[in-house]
């Protein structure tokens, strides 16, 4: 998700004149006429009243407008007569809702046929229109950034920003840095890899010099054990290799031996009674859990997770997502004779054979992150999926004459 609020101007005119919808949606049936409408007013009693009187019991989208026109917050809504009026609740409403409402002389929304569908269009405006509310104030809102593992001849973990593509592997987007950075620091330390600047002159033990050097460690971590001291000579280059292939191995998902170990090792210290290593080694072990899921997850999405999700929604209408290595990429309607045709074209454009990336963009990451939410959160949903082959097949056969013939 973009990180970056808006002054206003570089938005589109969606706002400028009669509210007619916040623009086209990836996350709707191409033939499918979202409702819209708005309420103006420079007084929060006239934003109310009209509120009151017009706002359904429907999902969907809203966005607040100030006095210039500029969208500055959108939000989400399983039921939009309900939410919206709780801005209007002083007694209940957050102080962040009532300077919103305060600063709102124009409220549109849009209606969505589902719930999901609106948890998706929310995150679509969002990454789109960047309203300010939105990204700013928002503990823990951050840039995303990726974890790394260097080239020769010392690697180690890091953390960036920005990777050159020139790692021995990228692993991300991440959006907690300061989680990402502890992860990276046990990495370093369990490795024993070095976490110094390019600038710190390495030297490994096989090799020879011609004259006598006194080096001397440029850190407590070779005092500590946690850095196996290239710096000082202390290592061979093939035992550092060695830990950085360890590093990348779990990184890649291939070795998880180190969260075993952990567990044991935290096992044993609890029951001998010494509590205090016992939390540091817990310590450890979260924060290596927490990237090892993180990373299981982006990796799930990207190798596997396509499939057909059918949601019946609110307006009675049935939609299909069509979640491609675990993000939405189209909606469509069940198709019909009319419409089989346009629907198996846009399934052959969602569900191809492209090579899975090796980093998901962070925009993909949002999504991602959506989708496995919802499913986290109504795990009985996942009964209704099916591959995408099944509803090719329904295509088909929508597409076939009385005769039996194709069409």
């Amino acid at each position: 998700m973009s990180r970056n609020p808006t002054d206003g101007r570089s938005q589109p005119r969606l706002f400028a004149d009669e509210f007619e919808g916040f623009g086209p949606s990836r996350f709707r049936p191409a033939d499918e006429l979202a409702p819209v409408f708005e309420v103006r007013g420079k007084r929060v009693s006239r934003l109310k009243r009209g509120t009151k009187k017009h706002a359904p019991k429907a999902p969907g989208v809203y966005g607040m407008l100030d006095n210039r026109d500029r969208l500055i917050y959108v939000g989400k809504a399983k039921n939009l007569r309900c939410r919206l009026l709780s801005y209007f609740r002083e007694n209940s409403r957050d102080p962040k809702a009532g300077k919103i409402i305060e600063l709102t002389k124009r409220l549109v929304w849009e209606q969505t046929g589902d719930e999901f569908a609106a948890l998706l269009r929310e995150l679509e405006l969002i990454q789109r229109l960047r309203p300010k509310f939105n990204v700013l104030g928002v503990p823990g809102f951050q840039r995303h950034h990726y974890i790394c593992i260097g080239k020769s001849p010392a690697p180690y973990v890091y953390v960036t920003p920005k990777p050159t593509g020139k790692e021995q592997g990228t692993y991300g987007p991440f959006v907690k840095r300061y989680k990402s950075e502890d992860a990276a620091r046990r990495l370093n330390d369990w490795f024993k890899l070095r976490d110094c600047p390019q600038t710190v002159a390495l030297s490994f033990a096989e090799q020879g010099e011609l004259f006598d050097v006194e080096r001397s460690a440029k850190c407590l971590r070779f005092e500590l054990g946690t850095c196996s001291g290239p710096c000082v000579g202390a290592c061979a280059r093939m035992d550092y290799s060695a830990g950085a292939r360890g590093a990348k191995a779990f990184l890649d998902g291939r070795n998880k031996s180190m969260l075993r170990t952990l567990q044991s090792q935290m096992e044993e210290a609890a029951s001998a009674f010494e509590f205090e290593r016992a939390t540091s080694l817990r310590d450890k072990l979260r924060a290596l859990q927490w990237l090892d899921d993180r990373l299981s997850l982006l990796r799930t999405a990207r190798d596997r997770n396509s499939f057909v999700y059918p949601l019946a929604g609110a307006d009675g209408q049935t939609r299909w997502y069509l979640i491609h290595r675990g993000e939405v990429k189209a909606v469509a309607f069940p198709p019909e004779a009319e419409s089989a045709a346009r629907v198996s074209a846009l399934l052959a454009t969602t569900f191809t054979g492209h090579p899975a990336p090796a980093v998901l963009s962070d925009v993909a990451v949002d999504s991602v992150l959506l989708v496995s939410g919802w499913f986290r959160k109504y795990a009985d949903e996942r009964v209704k999926l099916f591959p995408h082959a099944k509803a090719e097949a329904a295509c088909a056969i929508e597409t076939k004459t009385p005769d039996g013939n194709i069409s």
